[in-house]
């Protein structure tokens, strides 16, 4: 058992880590680059909240076979990032589309918070990918 969950978590942290990746890099500038602009931000409004949801439930899930594997120091950096996608879908992700929403109304003001707090969103995503690295690298080693 104990060996079936060492893979396990290795190939969890494996996926999240190239998951996160695979949607940053490639996949949303793809959907910008491929669709008109408005299409492409109604999709990504509609895309968000499955990418919170989805690796925030598998964050969880390591997490819990990080205490299983021994490692709970890293249970910390996973729960972070948990923590890290419910503030990103619940609080942060609802105001960004709000400021966005006011911004292609007009609202100079709301322009510069959205521009602001998708950087937010843009260093905790690039932080939350870190540290799933930081553990993925530290279980295979």
């Amino acid at each position: 058992m104990a060996q079936f969950i060492d893979v396990a978590t290795i190939i969890l942290a494996g996926m999240l880590f190239s998951g996160m990746v695979f949607f940053a890099f490639f996949m949303a500038p793809l959907i910008f680059i491929k669709l008109p602009q408005q299409i492409a931000g109604n999709f990504i409004r509609e895309v968000f909240p499955w990418y919170y949801l989805i690796f925030g439930l598998l964050s969880l899930v390591l997490s819990i076979l990080l205490v299983a594997h021994q490692t709970r120091w890293l249970v910390f950096i996973v729960l972070a990032c948990v923590i890290a996608f419910v503030f990103a879908r619940q609080w942060l992700m609802p105001r960004i589309n709000n400021f966005r929403d006011a911004a292609l109304n007009g609202d100079i003001s709301a322009d510069k918070t959205f521009k602001k707090m998708h950087r937010y969103s843009v260093l905790i995503n690039s932080l939350q990918m870190v540290g799933i690295f930081i553990v993925y690298y530290l279980l295979i080693n």
